[in-house]
């Protein structure tokens, strides 16, 4: 297959499987066996794999077109489409639209054509008409000239990889030829209409008319939250550049802020998510829009039905201030509500006071050891007891370091955050590698680099996306989006 150029769809299932067996028919020939290795076998699978992409895409094209000639088809993509559709247009004829399918197989098609409602008022008061549109088109998801496997592969490869670079190569091996401009193109579209449905539940929140679900009833359900770091291009003002006639722009770092909401099983391990999905999601908006999105989620899965719900974060003021008050008003009973401050970011504040406590290394990593064993059972008071009187022949900016520390573990304590035995024994996690893992998968390893700069709404449909990807839920993600844009009246 030369996947440099699109393949015409022959709309013959015959031809098409004579062109199959022909093309194979070499391959699975045994000329020459005792020459063989295990690279001759990985490029025979190679041109059969290729082979058999073509003849599925022409398999694909000719359901495509035997569709687009079925009355039935038309009446239903009308009727599901019939809310898009301007109330005056009765249909302006049909027009020829192409259709990538697998394969790199583009197939043609003639369909019925119809102008769209307009939510833009008239300069007079009265509905401007909109542009146009294919209902078939729209109502199968193809109004981006792809098929919806070929549209959806194309987001998650986009999305999935380090870069649109890497996705093309990846793409290119699985018979899927476009440009780098189009795999952008593609997988931002998708990933909006994503941002779209989640949009419209947090319409549906904003109105009170939320679908709500008992899926957290009688579970344990742990909530972690976090912050990111990427870079947003933010355009400058004034006079544009002589050489390029653009403004140019700067990179402002900005802290994506993600959530990710599990629960565990009796035994201390996380519940299948085929059985309970893990949800996983963020956004760059300001602390308000993130409060919402994550009281939109709770709220929707009945986390106020939760026989115990555990909070564990770092020492972010923000989470601390908000998110346990909104755990409250959500219903949680107090009895069974935990906040946890991470154990390992706890941990950090110890080895900061042994740092400044003892100036021997072996002194150091002793103390060390024997305090996080004493935070780990639960004898906090003794802990910071013995802290204080270490701290008291210290002096100078030692001692402006060790009374940081001490002030920073005594208020989590006072706070009750600091209860790891008592959360270890009833096998819940004290640390939140959950978040921690989820940021490095979802931000670090595509959206924060050297070089990387994003406008913020492609970083966010990125974000989104790839939240749901490391929640292996990409599948349910897909159908929600391939479904989004039917309209009936």
């Amino acid at each position: 297959m030369n996947c440099n150029n699109t393949i015409s769809a022959t709309l013959d299932l015959t031809q098409s499987l004579k062109s199959f067996e022909k093309t194979i028919a070499g391959e699975m020939s045994l000329s020459d066996v005792s020459q063989w290795d295990g690279r001759t076998i990985c490029k025979r699978e190679q041109k059969i794999r290729q082979a058999a992409l073509i003849v599925a895409g022409q398999c694909i094209a000719l359901l495509l077109h035997k569709l687009s000639e079925s009355k039935e088809a038309h009446i239903t993509a009308t009727k599901q489409t019939q809310g898009w559709r301007h109330p005056k247009s009765k249909g302006n004829g049909r027009v020829e639209r192409q259709v990538l399918c697998l394969g790199n197989v583009l197939v043609c098609l003639r369909l019925p054509y119809v102008v769209e409602r307009s939510k833009q008022p008239h300069a007079k008061g009265r509905k401007i008409r909109g542009q146009g549109f294919c209902p078939f088109l729209r109502w199968l998801c193809m109004e981006e000239g792809t098929t919806p496997l070929v549209w959806s592969t194309v987001a998650e490869v986009g999305t999935v990889n380090g870069s649109f670079a890497i996705a093309r190569q990846t793409l290119f091996d699985w018979g899927i030829s476009m440009s780098l401009k189009r795999i952008e193109r593609l997988t931002y579209c998708f990933n909006q209409q994503g941002l779209s449905v989640r949009n419209s539940r947090l319409f549906d929140f904003r109105q009170g008319t939320l679908l709500t679900t008992p899926i957290f009833k009688d579970q344990r359900v742990v909530i972690s939250v976090d912050g990111g770091r990427t870079r947003i291009r933010e355009s400058k003002k004034g006079k544009r550049r002589q050489n390029t006639n653009r403004h140019g722009y700067k990179g402002e770092w900005i802290e994506p802020k993600l959530l990710t909401i599990y629960v565990m099983d009796h035994q201390g391990k996380r519940v299948n998510p085929t059985e309970i999905p893990v949800i996983n999601d963020g956004t760059y908006s300001k602390l308000h829009p993130f409060l919402e999105l994550l009281e939109m989620h709770l709220l929707r899965l009945g986390i106020n039905l939760a026989s115990q719900v555990l909070l564990v974060a770092d020492g972010a003021d923000w989470i601390w201030e908000h998110i346990p008050p909104l755990l409250q008003r959500l219903g949680c009973p107090p009895a069974s509500t935990h906040e946890l401050l991470d154990f390992y970011h706890a941990t950090e504040h110890l080895q900061l006071f042994a740092d400044a406590a003892f100036t021997q290394p072996k002194e150091r990593i002793a103390w060390f050891k024997i305090a996080r064993s004493i935070l780990k059972r639960g004898r906090t008071a003794q802990l910071i007891e013995q802290m204080h009187t270490l701290s008291q022949n210290i002096s100078g900016e030692y001692r402006l370091i060790i009374n940081s520390q001490i002030r920073y573990l005594t208020k989590f304590y006072h706070q009750g955050r600091l209860r790891y035995s008592q959360v270890a024994t009833s096998k819940m996690p004290i640390g939140s590698g959950a978040i921690e893992s989820l940021i490095r998968q979802v931000v670090n390893l595509r959206l924060k680099g050297n070089g990387k700069f994003w406008l913020q709404a492609n970083a966010e449909a990125i974000l989104h996306a790839r939240c749901h990807w490391a929640a292996r839920t990409w599948s349910t993600f897909c159908d929600s989006i391939l479904t989004a844009r039917l309209y009936p009246a």
